[in-house]
């Protein structure tokens, strides 16, 4: 065996082993028995299908079963290297056992007891610790749950009813935005709650429920909703990842007002009964669209100005609270963080400000000029957005959440490793061997047998010889080397 065989764990044996043979317990790899149930049993097929949730535990708990038997494996090898290593030393007649052969049988025995009980324990603490691991919490769950659902939700509602489609928007926002706002001020991040996608839905909000008849209103909800807040969905990357609670809300905030006044503009039926103000808005005029969409960016750019980046400079200046506009100054990788470094300090504010507001103007130019008027624009639109959220999305799963996963089990290899440290350090002090003259050596022919002499060829590398401090002979002359 390699070094590499330490470090990496082999690849596993995907062929079926039969039960009771040696290769049964390596023959799994990466499928513990149930699930080769689960995978294998044609006639419930069908059935599994409505088990997602059984299948996902499942998983990962064959992953654990794996390590378990690793584990097991690993301390079983352990055990014989010790033996074997003691054994070769006697029967090299180099070195000098200061205790008989009742007392060095006894306490090896007792030291292989309390190290595999430490092990034991060790091994069972890791696993109620594995068990607790973020990617197996009932609240990821139940996010995973609700986001797919939100989703199949939203596809019935838009092809069979959608003068629903602003209710189950309003639904959702009572549901998750007091749950962002509870979460981030936990986190001292609440001034990104003061951002414009914020301020903009509350607007939609207004709109929809309180002055449905306001034509004005209307116009800068449609703007702003298929402006900043649509395009928010490249420029922050927002990823479909049904798991994160996060993720699923920064998307509902960023796409789901788009959709809606999509469905008001084109799908909706009879939408002057329920929106009065539709009815006098048969086309948008371009210049008084944009005029009013920057009259209430204006308003809103105002307010942030003096509420965080005056009234609140002292706090974001310490590092005590962040802002999107300082997130985006630190993001050097960033075209926009690039931009701002290259500002003088003092006309990063405003230069910053003025860039969003040409930013906004440009994004809304699509809804005023082409989206307003085609319903067959709008929906490319949409289908745009949404492509771009999933093929995010998939980009997590796939390398940062698979990376997030290998770096835990590189972390779980790593504390396995440390256990193995400090229950060596832990346990108590073996025999202890020192090499002596020739003089002495009818000492070592004397001593007991421990048992059948392994071959001299024992690998060196099966094991990390760390993991075994304290039974481990090093000749003298090979330690003086080391030290040297």
């Amino acid at each position: 065996m390699s070094d590499s065989s330490i470090s990496q764990p082999p690849s596993p044996d995907l062929r079926p082993s039969t039960p009771g043979t040696p290769g049964n317990m390596s023959g799994l790899g990466y499928f513990s028995v149930p699930f080769e149930r689960f995978v294998k049993d044609e006639i419930s097929d069908w059935a599994s299908g409505f088990t997602l949730m059984d299948t996902v535990e499942t998983y990962f708990d064959s992953r654990l079963d794996l390590l378990q038997r690793r584990l097991s494996k690993h301390s079983d090898r352990l055990k014989l290297k010790a033996e074997s290593k003691f054994n070769d030393v006697l029967k090299k007649d180099v070195f000098k056992i200061k205790s008989n052969g009742d007392l060095l049988t006894n306490n090896l025995e007792k030291e292989m007891q309390k190290f595999k009980l430490k092990m034991t324990q060790r091994m069972t603490s890791l696993s109620a610790s594995w068990q607790s691991a973020k990617i197996v919490r009932t609240r990821e769950k139940v996010t995973f749950f609700g986001g797919v659902m939100s989703l199949f939700i939203t596809a019935v509602l838009l092809g069979m009813a959608p003068d629903w489609i602003h209710i189950f928007y309003t639904f959702l926002a009572i549901l998750l935005l007091p749950l962002r706002i509870y979460i981030y001020k936990k986190r001292a991040w609440h001034y990104f709650l003061f951002d414009l996608c914020y301020y903009a839905n509350i607007l939609n909000f207004v709109w929809i429920w309180a002055m449905p008849d306001s034509p004005a209103l209307f116009t800068a909800c449609y703007c702003l909703s298929h402006g900043s807040l649509a395009s928010a969905v490249i420029t922050w990357r927002n990823s479909l990842v049904f798991h994160d609670f996060d993720k699923v809300t920064s998307l509902f905030i960023h796409i789901y007002p788009p959709l809606t006044f999509t469905v008001i503009r084109h799908y909706y039926p009879n939408p002057e009964e329920r929106f009065p103000a539709l009815a006098e808005l048969p086309r948008l005029n371009p210049v008084r669209s944009l005029l009013l969409a920057s009259i209430i960016y204006s308003i809103w750019q105002l307010l942030y100005w003096k509420v965080i980046l005056i009234n609140r400079r002292k706090k974001i200046e310490s590092g005590q609270r962040i802002t999107s506009f300082s997130w985006l100054l630190n993001d050097k990788r960033g075209v926009i963080g690039r931009m701002l470094s290259a500002i003088k300090p003092e006309n990063r504010e405003w230069s910053f400000m003025l860039g969003q507001l040409v930013y906004s103007i440009i994004t809304e130019l699509p809804a005023v000029f082409l989206l307003y008027d085609s319903k067959a624009w709008s929906a490319v639109y949409l289908m745009v957005l949404f492509s771009v959220c999933v093929w995010n999305g998939g980009g997590f799963y796939i390398e940062v959440f698979g990376r997030k996963f290998e770096r835990q089990l590189e972390a779980l290899r790593k504390e396995l490793a440390e256990a193995y440290a400090r229950s060596s350090s832990s346990a108590p002090t073996s025999p202890i061997l020192a090499a002596q003259s020739d003089d002495g050596l009818s000492t070592v022919g004397n001593s007991p047998s421990l048992g059948p002499v392994p071959d001299k060829t024992v690998s060196q590398v099966e094991l990390p010889m760390e993991t075994v401090p304290d039974l481990i002979v090093v000749p003298a002359e090979e330690e003086t080397k080391k030290d040297q």
